[in-house]
Parts: C-alpha cells; structure tokens; sequence
C-alpha cells in the first residue's frame, strides 16, 4: 500500500534530535513531496465527503493501491504498514556520531539556564516530566460495529477494527543542540489567523527555558529573507511577553517569496540552525524543500512547522488554532444578519464565512447561534433552484416565518455555479463566489414571483481574521508553541510534510 507519508503529533522536542536538516511538523502529512516546492496542494488533496449522511475523510491519491481485503493477514501488514509511515526518523539516521546531551528543559526551573553552564548541563533525574521517545498515543478512540454507524469511518467493509498509534508529543531527556550554539529563527507566513502571536509568544519563552540566548522574527513571512530593506528583530520574553493580547502576527505575513535556495543561502549567512514556519499549505511545501535543500547541503539544520488553518481542515487533527476564535466571532455577524433580516419586511440575511474545502466554521458558527435558517458547505451538495432548491426553500420560510438568515461557506456549491463571481481565495486559485450568487440569485427569483425580499449581506472574514485568541484557542497556541521547541529533540530527516 502507498504511504501516506510519515507524521508526528505535537511532540515537544525542538532542542533535540535534530541535528541534520530535521524537519518537523506538527500535524501529518497526507503525502509525501518529492520535490521541494510542489504545485500540489496538500490541503487540496484532502476534501470532507458526505456519504449518506456520513462525513468521511478521502485522500485523492492518484494510482493509490488497493488493500487486498481477501488476504487474512491485511490487518497486520496495514498496522505495520501505517506504523511506518507514521515513524519519525531520528536525527542519528543521517549523523550516526551526533552526542546526545541531558536535556536544559525541566518545569522545576523557574530562570534560565546560566549563561557559562557551569557544571554542565542541569538535568534533574528525580523530574519524570520527560516522554519516552516510545511513547504513542492512540489515534482512534471509537470501534464502529458497522459502516452504517453515525459517523463511521472504515478501513475495510465490515469496520474491522485497527489499532493506529502516533508518537506522543513532549520533552525528551535528551537532545541534539546545544542551546547557547542555537539561533532560531520564527516566520509566520500566509494570511492572518487569531493565535500567531500566542504561538510566537510560547515558542520565545520555551526556547529561553531550555537555556537558547539567540532568537530573532524574520519580519513579512519567507520576503523577510530577501528583501534588504527588512532586518530580522531580536526576540525575547521582554518583548514577546504582552503580544498575545493583540490579533495579527508581531512579525508581519506575507505570501511567497525568494527561491528556496535563496533562503538557505540567507541562513547560513546569518547562522540560523533552528526555523520554526508558521503557515498553511503553501508554507509548510516550502518548509519541507527548505529542509531537503539543508540536508543536500549537509547542513545542521531543524525546521520545526507549526499547522496555521483557522478552517479546521488538516486531516487526523482535532482542532487548529484559530478555529475556536471564528466560530465565536462569527457569532456577531449571524447575530447582526438575524436582526437585519428580522427587521425588514421579508427580510433574508446572507453571512459569508471561511471555509475553502470545509465548512467547519459555518456549520459549528450557525449551530451555536441557533439563528440560521440554512447553513452551505462544501461538503454537501446542494441546488439552488428547482422544489429542493435553496430559493423555494427561502420561499417557503419567507411565507411561513416572515425572514430567513442563511449562512455560507466560502468554498460551497462550486460545481453549480453559472456565473463569473470568481475571488481569489487566500492565496489560493480563484473560488467562484456563491455568496454573490446567492445574492443576486435570491433577488431575481423572487422579483419574478413578484414576491418583495429586502436581501442583506455580510461578509465578516478580514475582521475575524485579525481578532486576538479566544481562551481555548490561547491555550492551544501555547501547547503548540512548547511542543514546536521540543520537537527537534526528535528529530526527521526525511521529513513529513502536512
């Protein structure tokens, strides 16, 4: 079977096992790059499918082998099969004599490390904070007894059930840099999402606990790398210690950049040995060809990703950061489409939210505010006209209620759209707008029943983008933050790319 490519879930390691170009990334990898920079798209390859009720995951793979479900001992060869690809590769793979040294991080410690490490490095061996490198956590937690349970996601067609386990993240008690030969580097590429600065703010402060003197941002995403007129900024806790109380990124975002070759360039001259990329799609394909350019060039280097998708679409996670703070503050602009289309006479009130492929935040957003009339996603097919469409349905609620409030998904019912409302989409390729659509659509249709609708419509993405973090999206940035610096204590060669 083709591997989808090896993963690792949050594991706090950076200052570790990373010493050849090691890449980390915090979320797995649907597939594996092959060539630096790719125009694939690894969110693009994973789409949310409903199937008779039933959302699934499906990973378009091309040529993607089949499982021979005939042969009694598939069960076996799946588990090791995804054991492997789900291995992460140990920075002694590529430097067989790299010396591990005690681990500088412990929780006990409330300053940092001394600057001369007199004595060698503290390591308190009474501590049992540290995560044996053996350590996995179970992937799934639910046995379905049949593919026709809520919810079911099979491997074969009776739900056999399978073990999948992944590398429990956490600090090791070994690691690979020495702290005070370390300067990292943090990037934050891509649009803006509520969060970066939290995970900016934890990533300075783990690394000043684990004793790393030299930090610094470089401003504007990967341009900061080549621009001159941009110079990198000094970090530290005095300065990072109150960011995360304002929205954006303290660093600045920017999409694309220099050559991949150009950037390596850029960090060997300024002695950069640690990167952490903060970033989408786009950024982590970079973050991986950044990688495989160090490790053809034999360069000790870790470049650590941390996962930036405020619509909650990566594949085997849970929840993204960022995500939490959209559905809340999305809640303002429902709240104001209800009242607008409440306060008119049949009134309808449009919302456009994020969601690309997914339609995360709008499902989760309209389901919390208990004001949506219909809520459109990518992930459900829908019509717009015809006696199951969208507009007879908004018909039937303007008669019977007086006003409807519907909210969209950027990404929704693209393959019926007629019109020539394409956006560009994030950085991404141009999306035609249903919620234009939908706009112009409603109107006409019920101009030509000779029905009066008085349409609203709000589209709250740039300010949702630039909120602060939410409490639980807080807490999550600084779980994300820690584990990226622990993370190269365990390191990856060939690395996984999510």
């Amino acid at each position: 079977m083709e591997s989808l490519s090896r993963a690792s879930i949050a594991n706090p390691g950076t200052l570790s096992p990373t010493s050849s170009s090691a890449s980390y990334f915090l979320f797995p990898r649907r597939f594996r790059l092959s060539n630096g920079f790719s125009s694939s798209s690894a969110f693009g390859n994973l789409r949310r499918i409903v199937s008779r009720g039933r959302v699934r995951a499906e990973i378009e793979k091309p040529n993607a082998p089949v499982i021979d479900f005939s042969d009694p001992e598939w069960r076996i060869k799946y588990q090791k099969d995804f054991e492997l690809r789900f291995n992460i590769p140990h920075i002694t793979d590529v430097f067989p004599d790299a010396k591990p040294i005690p681990s500088t991080f412990c929780l006990r410690m409330r300053t940092p490390v001394s600057e001369d490490f007199a004595g060698g490095y503290p390591s308190d061996e009474e501590w049992h904070g540290y995560i044996n490198n053996n350590d996995r956590v179970l992937l799934k937690t639910i046995n379905f007894a049949s593919p026709n349970s809520a919810g079911a996601v099979c491997i074969d067609p009776d739900c056999t059930w399978v073990e999948q386990w992944v590398h429990r993240a956490g600090p090791r008690e070994k690691i690979y840099f020495k702290p005070e030969e370390v300067k990292a580097a943090i990037v934050t590429c891509g649009g803006l999402c509520p969060g970066l600065n939290d995970v900016i703010r934890q990533v300075v402060i783990t690394l000043e606990i684990y004793g790393v003197k030299s930090i610094v941002g470089i401003p504007f995403g990967y341009r900061g790398f080549s621009n001159s007129d941009l110079s990198e900024m000094p970090l530290s806790r005095k300065v990072v210690q109150n960011i995360h109380l304002s929205g954006g990124s303290l660093l600045g975002v920017s999409r694309g950049g220099p050559s991949v070759s150009d950037i390596v360039d850029r960090m060997q001259e300024k002695g950069i040995n640690m990167i952490f990329v903060l970033g989408g799609n786009g950024t982590h394909a970079g973050a991986n060809a950044i990688h495989e350019e160090c490790r053809k060039r034999k360069l000790k280097v870790a470049v650590v990703g941390v996962p930036k998708t405020i619509d909650n679409d990566i594949l085997l996670m849970d929840k993204t950061f960022g995500f939490d703070t959209a559905v809340e503050e999305a809640q303002r602009a429902i709240n104001s489409a209800y009242i607008e289309a409440h306060s008119a006479y049949h009134g309808v009130g449009i919302v456009k939210l994020m969601g690309r492929h997914s339609g995360f935040i709008a499902m989760h957003a309209s389901l919390a505010s208990g004001q949506i009339d219909i809520c459109l996603i990518p992930e459900v097919p829908f019509q717009l006209h015809g006696p199951h469409g969208v507009l007879t349905h908004l018909k039937y609620l303007i008669e019977t209620k007086g006003s409807a409030v519907v909210c969209v998904a950027e990404g929704a019912g693209q393959v019926i759209l007629t019109t020539n409302f394409c956006v560009p989409s994030r950085g991404f390729n141009a999306l035609s707008s249903l919620f234009q659509e939908l706009s112009v659509s409603t109107k006409k249709y019920f101009r030509e029943i000779g029905v009066h609708a008085d349409v609203k419509y709000i589209d709250p993405t740039y300010m949702i983008r630039a909120c602060r973090a939410n409490a639980s999206d807080g807490i999550l940035c600084a779980v994300l933050g820690q584990n990226a610096v622990s993370f190269p204590l365990i390191p990856l060669s060939p690395l996984c790319q999510g």
